[in-house]
């Protein structure tokens, strides 16, 4: 009987082989998982309007601070308080007794005076025949001549002291220095005013038009400067720049005013610099002191570009980024700087270019380099020229 050994090795061998060839082919046969669809928007230029609001203070136009200017018992009051009064009108009346008598007084000298000139110049006449013919001495004509310069000296001293008098008297009627409305009265009938006092009796502002006070940051006013100068924003047609005020309970104001002027230094303290606009207010309604936001128009940027807000995320460090969509279907992600908020979008400042792809949604399963699929790509046009601005929050 002839007995047959078999190896089992080479079976074993054989085996696993065949089983590492059937898993290369199942792992071969697995699906790929598809790039991750992504809906984006094309950068492209477009006219935006662009605006900076800032909070500043109300201040009167003019403002005029009654004083008296002689000393008196006040008779009457003839304005009534809260009240709007006309410049020249009345306001109180001052005891004038003893300045018309002081009046009167300078008058009578005056009187005087001119009745010796009258005698001086006579004397002159007579006197002056009488020379040539020798019947005066040269002597008592010159002091005739003298005594006529003189009396003329006289008249226009007391001419002088007339229009004093006349003056003080009519400080005795206090008068309004400029339209306005005037506030409650500090002083009541039969008090005693003195002349050159330092408090006064009343106060009148002039509240149509108002000032408007806000503080511009000076790199804000650098960056205005350098945009305009490269063209970026166009002045407005009639030179003037507008503002529109927003009041402190949020409610717009009616009327549009202009920008008046920007002082030429800047405050030490706080890196700004003073711009003033002028603003209507016919029906009063704005006080000096009150709290607004002024918002300047800056002008137009012809080739702005607007990213929506929801495409754009914030570092560790609180900086701006985007996903940006590359030639060749990858992401990448961009840090970019923005300015100012336009309805839903943000106003970039650097960073981004027409023609790029912004990444606005479909970012959670995105990573750099990755692969996607776009689902739209149209430009991003839906905010008007005249749109709106709000100030970029702290931190972009």
């Amino acid at each position: 009987m002839t007995t047959h050994t078999f190896s089992l090795r080479p079976v074993l061998l054989c085996t696993v082989a065949l089983l590492a060839l059937e898993g290369c082919k199942r792992q071969q046969s697995a699906p790929r998982t598809p790039p991750q669809a992504v809906g984006i928007v094309t950068m492209q230029p477009q006219p935006v309007s662009v605006h900076t609001s800032l909070p500043g203070r109300t201040d009167a136009f003019e403002i005029a601070q009654v004083r008296p200017q002689v000393t008196g018992v006040v008779l009457k009051r003839l304005f009534v308080e809260g009240s709007d009064v006309v410049a020249g009108q009345q306001l109180y009346q001052i005891d004038p007794a003893r300045y018309k008598a002081v009046y009167d007084t300078a008058r009578g000298q005056l009187a005087q005076a001119m009745a010796l000139d009258a005698t001086a110049k006579a004397k002159v006449r007579r006197y002056k025949k009488l020379v040539r013919e020798h019947a005066v001495s040269q002597q008592d004509y010159d002091d005739a001549v003298a005594a006529e310069k003189q009396a003329q000296g006289q008249i226009q001293s007391a001419q002088g002291q007339v229009e004093s008098a006349q003056v003080n008297l009519g400080y005795t009627k206090m008068y309004a220095p400029i339209s306005g409305r005037i506030g409650r009265t500090l002083i009541t009938v039969g008090a005693l005013v003195t002349a050159e006092q330092t408090s006064n009796t009343a106060i009148i502002t002039r509240l149509d038009p108002i000032y408007v006070d806000v503080n511009l940051p000076a790199i804000t006013l650098l960056r205005l400067k350098r945009e305009l100068a490269e063209g970026r924003i166009k002045r407005q047609a009639n030179g003037e720049v507008p503002v529109v005020l927003t009041l402190e309970d949020g409610s717009p104001y009616e009327f549009k005013g202009h920008m008046a002027l920007a002082e030429v230094n800047v405050d030490t303290t706080t890196s700004t610099v003073i711009v003033r606009a002028i603003m209507p207010n016919p029906q009063k309604l704005l006080l000096p002191g009150m709290y607004v936001h002024a918002q300047l128009d800056e002008g137009i940027d012809p080739n702005a570009l607007l990213v929506p807000q929801e495409a754009v995320s914030r570092n560790t460090h609180g900086d701006p980024q985007v996903w940006i969509v590359q030639p060749d279907s990858t992401v990448a992600l961009r840090q970019i700087k923005i300015g100012m908020a336009i309805d839903t979008n943000w106003l970039v400042t650097d960073g981004l270019k027409a023609g790029e792809r912004v990444v606005v949604s479909g970012t959670q399963k995105i990573t750099p380099g990755a692969k996607v699929s776009v689902l739209d790509s149209k430009p991003k046009t839906d905010t008007a020229p005249g749109a709106a601005a709000q100030p970029a929050q702290k931190g972009q």
